[in-house]
């Protein structure tokens, strides 16, 4: 781990919007921002369901950098809004490579984090030599152990946010949560599906962080976003993430073994234990590896963002 504390790189404003047509029925948000003449790099959100923000144009240096952001179909500013229909990790991968393909980029630096950890190592697999190096963070392979700590057994260190999530439901419903919220998160009627959405996402973010965030005060929760968000979650969790049956650590080890790569995983992550991160390193053991010794999950983390920036900076050197 780097000695030096990085910080977040000055806000950026100035970007270009665009939209990519896909399919039939969605069309991609993506912004452009940094040097227009940079280093292509690509930042993948997780979730699924999040959506991007500006705050993640920041972690790379806007004087060097060709800055790419995607909102993943049903994401964000992608539209229609919280669609699942032709929505799966495939899709996202065929997404990611056509913006690249419209910009006419050879090859990026591709950075994701969470469920973006899971889609860069999805997009490197399939699409090995338009990769220039891989910036994970908060690593998820999206395996039924995973998801099944997420939902149930996390609750041993998180039971006041694991009770909230569950006294909001029937008692008689309480024993398998997931399927429960994706009955009322996809009901047609608003009054009961954004209020469960907005519960859904609280019990997320009440174990982001090491330390308890203040929540966002009600007049800044968007209905329609936390609707959105939690459909699209829900969608690919109730799919293994249309990658639960691919073994990933065997697929990286063997075909990922050649790219740069910087993992980068806190501690005390609660939402994606560190053990899935300490197996990625073993696979790739090229991997410069960072355990942030005092963390949880969210990027906003001072170390985890500061290995984030260190791990940005440094590709600064490769040639891209």
């Amino acid at each position: 781990m780097q000695n030096k504390i990085y910080n977040l790189y000055p806000e950026v404003n100035n970007f270009e919007k665009f939209t990519l047509k896909a399919g039939n029925l969605h069309e991609i948000y993506y912004e452009v921002c940094g040097n227009p003449k940079g280093s292509p790099v690509v930042f993948l959100h997780g979730g699924p369901g999040s959506g991007c923000s500006p705050t993640q144009r920041r972690f790379f240096d806007p004087a060097h950098y060709r800055i790419i952001l995607i909102d993943q179909r049903g994401c964000g500013r992608s539209k229609p809004q919280g669609e699942i229909e032709q929505n799966t990790t495939d899709d996202l991968v065929s997404d990611i490579d056509a913006i690249r393909a419209v910009l006419n980029i050879d090859k990026w630096l591709v950075f994701g984090g969470s469920w973006g950890s899971t889609l860069a190592l999805a997009y490197a697999l399939a699409h090995t030599n338009r990769v220039t190096g891989l910036i994970l963070r908060g690593i998820f392979l999206s395996r039924p152990s995973e998801l099944n700590w997420f939902l149930g057994q996390v609750q041993a260190f998180f039971p006041e946010p694991w009770e909230s999530l569950c006294a909001y439901l029937p008692p008689n419903k309480r024993h398998n949560p997931i399927e429960a919220y994706e009955q009322l998160v996809f009901s047609d009627d608003i009054k009961i599906s954004i209020p469960a959405a907005i519960r859904w996402n609280t019990f997320e973010s009440s174990i982001m962080s090491l330390l308890p965030r203040p929540a966002a005060p009600s007049s800044e929760i968007n209905d329609e976003v936390e609707l959105a968000r939690a459909r699209v979650q829900i969608h690919y969790i109730q799919s293994n993430c249309f990658v639960g049956q691919r073994d990933l650590l065997a697929e990286a080890k063997i075909k990922l073994a050649h790219i740069p790569t910087d993992i980068v995983q806190g501690r005390y992550d609660m939402v994606c234990p560190p053990i899935t991160a300490w197996e990625l390193s073993q696979a790739m053991p090229h991997a410069n590896f960072h355990m942030v010794e005092d963390a949880g999950h969210s990027a906003m983390e001072t170390g985890i963002t500061s290995a984030l920036v260190a791990a940005t900076e440094k590709f600064k050197s490769f040639n891209i």
